[in-house]
C-alpha cells in the first residue's frame, strides 16, 4: 500500500535526525565496509505498515532491499517484514530509523485492524474513522498505519472539510448565526457535507435545523446515543450521525451498536508499539 505520499526530504530527515554526521560505534570498530544482511522480524501478531518507507530508509542509506511484506499484510510472530543487504555502515545507519518506524506503524495498524474487525462483526455498516489528533509530524505515518489496518480518515486537515465546533459557534453568534452563515454559503458547499458537533439531543436538533448534513456527538455515552438516534432519524432521515470522544477498543462495539453511522477515534494513534527484532550478520 503506497497510497500515502512521503517525499525524499521526509525520508532523509528521519535518517538525519538519528545519524546526521557519523556512526561513531561503527567507525570505532572499523566494521562499516563489511558486506552484511539485515532482517527486521516481527515478534507477535500485527499488521504490516510503512514497510515501503522502511525500505526507502534502507535504500537512502545505500543498501539494497531483498524482500518486504506490503503494508496491510497480516503478520505473525517470526515473519520478516524487511530484509536488505549492503555495506554494514549503511545498514547500521538505517537500522534504528527503520525499526522505530515499523514498531510504531505496525502497532497502530494492528490495533486498527482489531477495532475494525470487532466493529464490523457487531455492526457491519458502521465505519471506523481516525482523527487528526496525534503528535505533530506524525500525520503521514499515522494515516498510512490506520489505512493499513482498515480504517478511514475522518479529517486530514482543516482545509478539506467543514466541521463546526462550539468554538466556531461562539464566534458566529450562536445557532442562529451558524444557520445564517451556512445558508449564505450553501452554493459553495454543493460538493461538501457540513458536520456540526453536538453534546445533546437538543443541540443535535438545532444543528440539523441550522443546515448540518452530519451531527458529530462528542463524548456522549452509548446509552445516550441509543436514546437520541431514533428521534433524530425520524425527524431528519438523511442526517448522518457520528460518535466521537473516548472511543477505544474496549467500548467500540458498544458505540457501534448505538445507532450511529461511524465512530471517530484518536486512540489508535497511541497504540502500544509492535515488537520488531533486528539482526545484522556478515554475508
Amino acid at each position: 500500500m503506497n497510497s500515502v505520499f512521503f517525499d525524499h526530504a521526509t525520508i532523509d530527515a528521519w535518517i538525519a535526525e538519528d545519524a546526521p554526521l557519523v556512526d561513531l560505534t561503527t567507525h570505532l570498530l572499523a566494521i562499516g565496509g563489511r558486506q552484511a544482511r539485515m532482517r527486521l522480524t516481527i515478534r507477535g501478531e500485527a499488521v504490516a505498515a510503512c514497510t515501503e518507507e522502511a525500505a526507502r530508509v534502507v535504500q537512502h542509506c545505500g543498501a539494497s532491499v531483498e524482500s518486504l511484506l506490503a503494508s496491510g499484510t497480516a503478520v505473525a510472530a517470526g515473519d520478516v517484514l524487511l530484509a536488505a543487504t549492503g555495506d554494514a555502515a549503511g545498514l547500521l545507519r538505517a537500522w534504528k530509523v527503520a525499526q522505530n518506524l515499523l514498531e510504531y506503524a505496525c502497532g497502530v495498524a494492528g490495533a486498527t485492524a482489531r477495532m475494525v474487525h470487532a466493529v464490523q462483526a457487531a455492526a457491519p455498516g458502521v465505519a471506523v474513522l481516525t482523527t487528526r489528533k496525534h503528535a505533530p509530524g506524525l500525520r503521514r505515518m499515522a494515516l498510512k498505519a490506520t489505512l493499513s489496518g482498515g480504517a478511514f480518515p475522518h479529517r486530514l486537515g482543516v482545509g478539506e472539510s467543514v466541521l463546526v465546533f462550539p468554538q466556531h459557534r461562539a464566534l458566529a453568534g450562536g445557532w442562529d448565526g451558524v444557520a445564517a452563515r451556512l445558508a449564505a454559503a450553501a452554493p459553495a458547499l454543493a460538493e461538501k457535507k457540513c458536520v456540526v458537533e453536538a453534546h445533546s439531543l437538543q443541540e443535535a436538533l438545532r444543528a440539523a435545523e441550522a443546515g448540518a448534513d452530519v451531527v458529530q456527538f462528542d463524548k456522549a455515552t452509548p446509552a445516550d446515543l441509543r436514546a437520541w438516534c431514533p428521534p433524530l432519524r425520524l425527524r431528519h432521515p438523511r442526517l448522518g450521525l457520528l460518535a466521537a470522544g473516548g472511543i477505544h477498543l474496549g467500548n467500540a462495539v458498544d458505540y457501534a451498536t448505538s445507532g450511529v453511522d461511524a465512530l471517530v477515534t484518536s486512540s489508535l494513534h497511541y497504540a502500544p508499539p509492535a515488537d520488531v527484532g533486528v539482526s545484522v550478520e556478515p554475508v
